[in-house]
């Protein structure tokens, strides 16, 4: 079911991923798919387009959260009301709006490595972050508990959780988020989580677990963006088992909420109702480069260390043994990118960490053969 992008294709596309880099490199870092569109997405669009769907959004939710209660019912299982969505533009002002109107006073704890906007819209909540850093040689990468037990006796009050994770690519398990609400409820704190990537955690691999299926004070912000490649149409939603918490975000200034696009919300509505089969084979497809990600390497990079991929579609890759010694020269990202791949570079995601980088899989197997055979050559030593 999946259409693979040309590169020219690509290019016309998906202007920033393939746009920001020159004719003749190949992008892998950037979160979107080098597919075509899903085609229940697109044919909803493009019927809204003729029906002339180009005026404001409406002040209810124009039906995503009864559509993203009925995924996640065959998905999950999971039994969400419909009206615990409330839309917003998009997942990260979706945090924001949640750590100023929702979350308690006090710091943020924000897990190492971390999708980069959590460190930003932290800041711009006017809060302060606390890190709790994974340890880059732990082959678990679970969340440690411990510390984020120290920080909340510290004082912080929220944690943001990305859910799976972004970019370890890991599937919290039900126990671990079972031990989290609890050291949660102990101190009185939050935990907020981003769960964009849920419908693409992997046939092969743990179960995914909504947070709020075991935490109902915890807020979740999700979309349809990333698993069905739409993310040029704004509509995301917070969800939040509350209705006093649903109150406080229905009730804040339109100004502060604005921007998702009814477009967006028909996007939504078809990828929620409509995509399973679609997703089924964006899941399959990723499973599959991931393996062959795996056989790649081997073969080109043997040095290099990845951890088995369980959702999304971003590896996260260890290359500190091809850095220059004592840190001389380009780091392994800078030269994989002269050799013709760009990639997300590591210290993006967890300042200070050298050595790794992000790879995104969701592409064809030979643009993917391609990349990795480049920087075998680009990384080989001198």
């Amino acid at each position: 079911m999946l259409r693979d992008h040309t590169d020219a294709e690509a290019r016309a596309a998906l202007p920033l991923k393939w746009g920001a880099v020159p004719e003749g490199t190949i992008p892998a870092w950037v979160a979107e798919m080098d597919w075509h569109t899903a085609p229940a997405v697109t044919d909803a669009v493009t019927a809204a387009l003729q029906r002339g769907v180009t005026g404001y959004a409406p002040f209810d939710d124009a039906g995503v959260g009864a559509a993203y209660a009925g995924f996640a019912r065959r998905q999950w299982g999971w039994e969400v009301p419909p009206e615990a969505s409330v839309p917003v533009p998009a997942v990260v002002p979706g945090l924001r709006l949640v750590l100023e109107s929702l979350c308690p006073p006090g710091p943020v704890v924000v897990p190492l490595p971390c999708y980069p906007p959590f460190r930003d819209v932290v800041a711009l909540a006017g809060r302060e972050a606390v890190h709790v850093e994974t340890d880059p040689d732990d082959p678990e990468a679970a969340l440690d508990l411990a510390a984020v037990e120290r920080a909340f006796a510290a004082g912080a009050r929220t944690l943001l959780l990305c859910s799976p994770h972004n970019p370890l690519g890991r599937v919290a398990r039900r126990a671990e988020l079972e031990a989290l609400r609890d050291l949660a409820a102990h101190h009185g704190a939050r935990v907020v989580a981003d769960e964009v990537h849920a419908p693409l955690t992997l046939p092969d691999g743990p179960a995914f677990t909504p947070y709020l299926a075991v935490d109902p004070r915890g807020i979740a912000v999700t979309s349809t963006t990333k698993s069905f490649n739409a993310p040029g149409l704004p509509c995301a939603q917070v969800v939040a088992l509350d209705p006093e918490d649903r109150a406080v975000l229905q009730a804040l200034p339109l100004v502060q909420t604005h921007g998702w696009s009814p477009l967006g919300a028909v996007a939504s509505v078809a990828a929620w109702r409509h995509g399973d089969a679609w997703l089924a084979a964006v899941r399959d497809r990723v499973a599959a480069n991931r393996d062959l990600l795996g056989t790649l390497l081997a073969a080109h990079l043997p040095l290099a260390r990845t951890r088995r991929l369980e959702a999304t579609y971003l590896a996260w890759l260890d290359l500190r043994a091809y850095a220059a010694p004592d840190g001389r020269g380009p780091d392994p990202v800078a030269r994989a990118e002269a050799g013709g791949v760009r990639l997300g570079p590591g210290e993006d995601y967890h300042p200070g960490l050298p050595g790794h980088a992000r790879l995104n899989l969701a592409t064809s197997p030979d643009r993917l053969t391609e990349v990795v055979r480049r920087l075998g050559v680009a990384l080989a030593p001198a």
